[in-house]
């Protein structure tokens, strides 16, 4: 709330100063509306006066009313677009894994959107609430002038009104967290569930998961009875107290009236004055507001404490070639070590392969030696700078990834294959697609290559032919293929792998697969068993190991009819 209050702080005070106008005339107006009326009762000279001053109060206070809805729908749209960027900004530099594993997909989209409108409010709520409280107290004080009486009168009832408000503020503020945490666990299930639609309605069961993605609705439901129950008996409180001491000021006020002691226009800018005072019970709203604001943005303020990467300045050789170490190498996830002290040279130009049973932590390494993710304990370097020192921007232009499932972005399909660190040019896509033989597929498209991604319906295998595209044009001095190729049939796998070694950039490659063909066409192989390397060889020398073969099938072929 305090960095939302800060970015808006000029359309904040904007606000603040309509808002202290505005109450200032609200204030003003009722002293000028009696004035005006015992001048008229009175016949006495001025009264074209007063009745024009009566207008333009009347006019301003509309006019400042209308600048405080326009300038604070503005901030709040401001507010809540800077939380939005500055929360997913914050995401996209973390590694990837850190985020999913405190948040559910669900969980973020939540903080992201409803949390982060909720929390942009609170600039202009605050502004609005000072306003709100300036306008009472400023009636207050012009009541006391106008008579001590009646200012006594009312505020012999304050104390309850103040109860009214601490008891809503306290019993409001737990309910309205509760409730948003249910709302990020519905949200949480829900998009698991529209990620896995095929498979629900497949296996038919799309009631089942209809009821476990509302589970949680009683318990939202009763949060928010409860919510509304707190708020509710704080406005029936002050509903009722409100009138109560009008009326009684009203009463004394027509006392006083009786006995001279109050003119006809003094009772009625009392009258208004005691309306003005008790307005302090709508304070209740900005209050429920501020409290939802509070609470909501504790939600983002959770995602935004994460660590992110730290990052250095030291650039890569110009001379490298891509040489990848892996020192001591440990990696954990939920307290469970995945890598387990890992010792791995890769030579600069050369093709490794790393393979292994499911399970192995083949993708794991994989992250750890392009840094997308940090290990626990340890050191990766490339061409002799450790990761964490290198310069972000040069790193990710010198290590490519094509994923075995890649997310494309980009208005077209060219686009898709063009997106990295810096857009790669026509020639270079087109040269890429036919590397990774996507080139046919892609000109049969209605547009070639300006076709839009939303008008190419892609199999799993065209998908994974774009995603190794988009590497290809991208190509560094190191290449991660993570599973890149496994839908891909053996005729267009033979192709790329033969692309990558001869059409794409020369440089360090390593293949994460369970493919046969892959492995032994690789220099290199790297066995990988329950997170520790069992062996690096050739794949004719590891072949010689039955444990080996088992690895990619318990009747695997030959070597030689492999390759």
């Amino acid at each position: 709330m305090a960095g939302a209050l800060r970015h808006s702080r000029v359309r904040t005070v904007a606000v603040c100063l309509f808002g202290t106008a505005s109450a200032a005339t609200a204030v003003a107006l009722p002293a000028v509306l009696g004035h005006t009326l015992d001048l008229v009762l009175g016949s006495v000279p001025g009264v074209g006066t007063a009745l024009a001053l009566s207008a333009v109060l009347l006019v301003a206070e509309v006019v400042l009313d209308a600048l405080v809805a326009l300038t604070g729908g503005a901030t709040t749209a401001r507010s809540t677009a800077w939380l939005r960027r500055r929360g997913i900004d914050h995401l996209l530099s973390l590694p990837p894994h850190r985020a999913t594993d405190r948040f559910t997909t669900g969980d973020l989209v939540n903080r992201l959107t409803g949390n982060a409108a909720e929390a942009g409010s609170a600039p202009t709520t605050a502004a609005g609430g000072l306003a709100a409280l300036l306008t009472p107290a400023g009636a207050l004080v012009a009541l006391a002038v106008t008579d001590i009486w009646l200012a006594a009168v009312f505020l012999a009832g304050l104390p309850l009104l103040t109860l009214v408000l601490r008891t809503f503020a306290r019993g409001s503020s737990d309910s309205v967290r509760r409730y948003q945490r249910v709302q990020g666990e519905i949200a949480s299930r829900l998009v698991e569930a529209l990620g896995g639609a095929r498979t629900i309605a497949a296996a038919g069961t799309t009631g089942r998961e209809r009821a476990r993605i509302l589970a949680p609705l009683p318990e939202l439901g009763a949060q928010g009875r409860l919510m509304w129950q707190v708020y509710g008996r704080a406005v029936v409180g002050s509903s009722i107290l409100v009138p109560m001491l009008t009326t009684a000021v009203l009463a004394v006020g027509g006392l006083r009236l009786a006995h001279g002691a109050l003119t006809v226009g003094g009772l009625l800018a009392a009258s208004r004055y005691a309306s003005l005072t008790a307005g302090l019970g709508g304070v209740i709203g900005q209050l429920n507001a501020l409290v939802r604001s509070r609470s909501a943005a504790r939600r983002i303020d959770d995602l935004l404490a994460l660590p992110p990467a730290g990052h250095g300045s030291r650039l890569l050789p110009a001379d490298g070639r891509g040489r990848l170490e892996l020192r001591g190498v440990t990696v954990a996830r939920d307290g469970v070590p995945v890598l387990r002290n890992v010792d791995l040279l890769v030579p600069g130009g050369t093709t490794m392969a790393v393979v292994g049973h499911s399970g192995s932590g083949k993708s794991l390494l994989a992250a750890v030696a392009g840094r997308l993710t940090d290990p626990d304990a340890g050191a990766v370097l490339l061409d002799g700078v450790p990761l964490d020192q290198a310069d972000p921007v040069q790193l990710r232009r010198e290590v490519g990834y094509a994923f075995e499932r890649p997310a494309l972005f980009g208005d077209t399909v060219g686009a898709a294959i063009a997106f990295g660190p810096e857009a790669a040019p026509a020639h270079g896509v087109e040269a890429a697609a036919r590397a990774a033989g996507a080139d046919p597929f892609v000109r049969l498209l209605p547009r070639g290559y300006a076709t839009p991604l939303a008008d190419s319906p892609l199999s799993g295998g065209e998908l994974q032919r774009l995603g190794v595209a988009r590497a290809f044009a991208h190509a560094g001095r190191l290449l991660i293929l993570d599973d890149a190729t496994a839908s891909l049939d053996t005729v267009t796998e033979h192709h790329v792998s033969r692309a990558l070694l001869e059409d794409v950039r020369p440089g360090t490659r390593l293949l994460i697969t369970h493919r046969l063909s892959s492995a032994a066409r690789a220099d290199l192989v790297a066995w990988l068993e329950h997170g520790r390397i069992r062996a690096v060889a050739p794949h004719d020398q590891l072949w010689q190991d039955a444990d080996y073969r088992a690895v990619f099938s318990p009747t695997a072929p030959a070597p030689g009819a492999a390759s």
